[in-house]
């Protein structure tokens, strides 16, 4: 009795067993081969120790996929199917993950190619494959970090910090020569101790020494480095020139729009003066009672109007055409390479150059007759001026970061 009930109980569970895509490819290729020899699909299925019913599925799904028979042959042949399971990790490592187009432009394509055929293109099967591919690169991340670490040469790097807020705060460290990120990691604060209970065990197995981070002037951050790196502390220029865009470029522009405006209604109502001038000097006789207009005055106002208006017009062109590359500069003077003589530049000339930028930009504000506001703006974007920069080695190939 016993026997029986193993017995049925080992045919519920080859009658339910779920085969591995590859198993399965491999045992209906040899299934298709003594098939061919003459093998009865009975012998074929004590041969493959295979339940006759689950061959016999396997063959009524490949005759019904609407496919030529050569493609059908070729993606449920082993061959077949590891190509069609590299390319669909292909598809998600470059459009997901580095082209950051979505999950659903992969289903797209599958179905556009046609190979919704022999794997699941809806958004729930891909979307457990994008799981499976970034938990694969994560580990290889840890992994690599690991093995490379110990052969390591000591280094003197910068680290760029900043947070993030996709999907709750992030808290991220690159190193800018090598694009390595360090640390990129959920977190519940962004003050200095969170700083530094996440960035220490990732520094830990790194033969490195940071000397300088560069991020914008949160508190948390600025705390961070000057407590527990030791290290000297460079503002981004995102900050400063976004600062200085706000307090001027903005501002500026606006005007520029108003001023524009004032142009084409001045335009307008000089072209409504000549015309009614015109008419006045063609069919004087559909006039009403009274003095006839004084048309004249009315014109020669309306040409100062828009001559008026032309001018402020070009002046406010010419006022933002002296602050975007003044902005520009800023930028540039920034750099640790001289472009145009290709040699690395010292931190106080980088400190030296940028202020002259600055005050050509504050003396525009003030020509303008800008806001306090403003003002204020471009005052705290030059706070952070005057401290020094240490260029980082130039470098940008990723390897040379271990």
């Amino acid at each position: 009795m016993a026997t029986i009930i193993q017995a049925k109980h080992h045919g519920n569970h080859d009658r339910h067993q779920r085969w591995a895509r590859f198993e399965r490819a491999n045992l209906f290729t040899r299934y298709g081969e003594l098939h061919t020899q003459g093998v009865s699909q009975r012998r074929a299925a004590q041969v493959l120790a295979v339940p006759r019913s689950t061959l016999q599925a396997w063959r009524a799904y490949h005759d019904r996929l609407d496919a030529c028979p050569e493609m059908g042959a070729f993606f449920h042949s082993v061959p077949g199917l590891a190509f069609l399971h590299r390319l669909v990790i292909a598809l998600h490592v470059v459009c997901v993950e580095i082209g950051a187009c979505g999950i659903r432009l992969v289903c797209l394509v599958l179905e556009l190619t046609g190979l919704n055929r022999f794997v699941g293109a809806s958004y729930g099967t891909q979307q457990q494959v994008n799981r499976h591919v970034e938990d694969a690169i994560v580990a290889y991340r840890q992994e690599e970090s690991a093995r490379l670490s110990h052969a390591m040469p000591r280094k003197d790097i910068t680290m760029t910090q900043d947070e993030t807020w996709t999907g709750g705060l992030c808290l991220v460290g690159i190193e800018p020569v090598s694009n390595y990120i360090v640390i990129e990691q959920a977190a519940q604060a962004r003050d200095h101790d969170t700083w530094q209970a996440c960035m220490e065990p990732a520094l830990a197995g790194l033969n490195c020494q940071v000397i300088q981070s560069t991020s914008d002037e949160a508190p948390g951050l600025l705390a961070y480095v000057e407590q527990h790196l030791r290290a000297h502390h460079s503002p981004d220029l995102f900050h400063v020139q976004h600062e200085l865009s706000k307090a001027v470029a903005a501002p500026l522009a606006v005007r520029q729009r108003t001023a524009a405006k004032a142009v084409a209604q001045a335009e307008e109502t000089l072209k409504r003066v000549h015309e009614h001038f015109d008419n006045a000097n063609g069919e004087p006789a559909k006039r009403g009672p009274g003095r006839p207009r004084k048309v004249t005055p009315c014109l020669a106002q309306a040409a100062q109007d828009v001559a008026a208006t032309h001018h402020e017009h070009q002046r406010l062109i010419g006022q933002r055409a002296q602050v975007t590359p003044r902005m520009r500069a800023v930028g540039h003077a920034y750099h640790f390479v001289d472009v145009e003589r290709g040699v690395r530049r010292n931190g106080k000339l980088i400190a030296g150059d940028i202020p002259q930028h600055i005050d050509t930009i504050r003396t525009i504000a003030q020509q303008e007759g800008l806001s306090e506001t403003c003002l204020e703006r471009i005052a705290k974007a030059e706070r952070v001026v005057p401290k020094t920069y240490i260029p980082p080695p130039v470098c940008c190939d990723p390897a040379h970061f271990f």
